[in-house]
């Protein structure tokens, strides 16, 4: 991926090396844990917050200029760009910009208290994307997706979270949930996930347009890694069996095949997963 030598945003918040210090114990670490297997997951879909509890955290330090931070804040910019570009064209309003916390081992987010294990995240009551660096050593080592476009997809999708929470997608879909069984649950879950695989794709397509992001291979990196994360791999990793019933982020089929339909058109009107009759 061509990223050296362009904007970095100025978006980034680097807790990395603070510890959260959270009263009673936190909210939501039980329901984290229970999701360190899966990928992407939004904690705003299943975590509760007004419960009184008091957190405290040292003010975040300006982040370090070290070559995956510039990595980062690079990617966050051109997601800034190209969702901009997207919003004033197809949908006449602004794009508001979210902010990508950096930290090391646990965080605090409007959404509860989440330890690293459980992967990147998006929070929409603070309209921030989560991220410990070290995560991309496992994408490389235990899921087998190494590879910079990779990386970059992880972050597109969690920005992908971000886009349907600005568009209400995100607060439909939990007063759906809310009328649901687990299954109904469970299968709205998939189609939120579908749709910001789809997302990420339509960002990989407008930042090809507008820079030539793309090397050889940098399009396989990205699908290996949609398809590494894929429910039907983590729970043949996992338990050794799938059961269809419980995905909540999408076969690995699935999430290929929505990436791919996101960065061949590039439009938004191509990621309505809701509507579809088939995923």
């Amino acid at each position: 991926m061509r990223w050296r030598g362009r904007r970095g945003s100025s978006n980034i918040e680097d807790r990395r090396g603070m510890t959260p210090m959270v009263a009673g114990g936190g909210i939501g670490a039980v329901v984290l844990a229970v999701l360190a297997l899966l990928f992407g997951v939004d904690p705003g879909v299943v975590l509760q917050t007004g419960t009184g509890q008091q957190t405290a955290q040292a003010p975040a330090q300006a982040p370090q200029n070290d070559e995956m931070t510039q990595f980062v804040s690079v990617v966050l910019a051109d997601t800034e760009d190209a969702w901009s570009n997207i919003f004033r064209q197809e949908l006449g309003r602004d794009y508001q910009e979210p902010t990508l916390v950096l930290f090391s081992g646990a965080v605090q987010s409007a959404c509860g208290f989440a330890q690293a294990a459980v992967g990147p995240f998006y929070c929409p009551l603070d309209h921030k994307v989560y991220i410990d660096l070290s995560f991309y050593q496992e994408l490389k080592n235990r899921f087998q997706a190494p590879g910079d476009f990779a990386q970059a997809y992880v972050i597109a999708h969690e920005v992908g979270h971000h886009v349907q929470t600005l568009l209400g997608i995100s607060e439909q879909v939990q007063a759906r949930s809310r009328q649901q069984g687990e299954a109904g649950a469970n299968a709205l879950s998939v189609r939120q996930e579908l749709q910001a695989d789809c997302f990420a794709g339509v960002w990989a397509h407008q930042a090809q347009r507008m820079w030539q992001i793309l090397e050889p291979g940098d399009v396989e990196e990205a699908l290996n890694a949609a398809s590494a994360i894929g429910d039907d791999r983590l729970q043949q990793r996992s338990q050794g069996y799938v059961v269809p019933e419980s995905f909540t982020h999408g076969s690995s089929a699935q999430r290929v095949r929505w990436f791919r339909r996101g960065l061949e058109s590039g439009e938004l009107g191509n990621c309505d997963t809701f509507g579809a009759r088939t995923l």
